[in-house]
């Protein structure tokens, strides 16, 4: 439990996609969905002004996360600057947002209606840039290469006991 945060400028394109997530650690044991999934943020290359944060597990994963999206004003987009992308990760409670603006709160309880809260275990972050794939798409011919994320830095940090 904690604040995971993440300063990123995305690239823009057909068949881009970006994340910056973290998975169960205990997926050798439980697979995927059963471990869970947190979507601090996912980007479609296609989609330069939209980002959305999703969290998956057993009943809510794949298609079907429980999910929201943030998009930027007209005439901007996430690859003119870097963004502050963050999880506030509590017990019972997992808050998404974009520069310190809030976009999508997801409590335990409003999970259970759809399947089981299994966001109580240690949990590891990545961040890919994927090219193609069910959300990325096909590559458009104007796609620039290479592309890459830019991230400026990480931060983790644990809530007091």
């Amino acid at each position: 439990h904690g604040r995971f945060e993440a300063r990123i400028k995305l690239p823009e394109g057909q068949g881009l996609w970006a994340a910056f997530w973290m998975l169960g650690a205990n997926i050798d044991e439980v697979p995927w969905p059963g471990c869970g999934e947190i979507d601090t943020m996912e980007y479609q290359g296609q989609r330069p002004k939209r980002i959305f944060g999703s969290l998956h597990g057993p009943g809510y994963s794949g298609g079907e996360p429980i999910s929201g999206d943030f998009s930027l004003p007209d005439g901007e987009t996430f690859a003119d600057d870097f963004h502050v992308f963050a999880v506030e990760w509590d017990p019972g409670r997992i808050a998404i947002s974009v520069d310190d603006e809030v976009y999508n709160i997801v409590r335990s309880a409003e999970v259970s209606s759809r399947g089981d809260w299994v966001f109580n275990n240690e949990f590891f972050v990545l961040l890919n840039l994927a090219v193609g794939g069910s959300l990325g798409g096909p590559v458009g011919p104007d796609t620039v290469f290479p592309a890459e994320i830019l991230v400026d830095y990480v931060r983790i940090f644990e809530r007091a006991q």
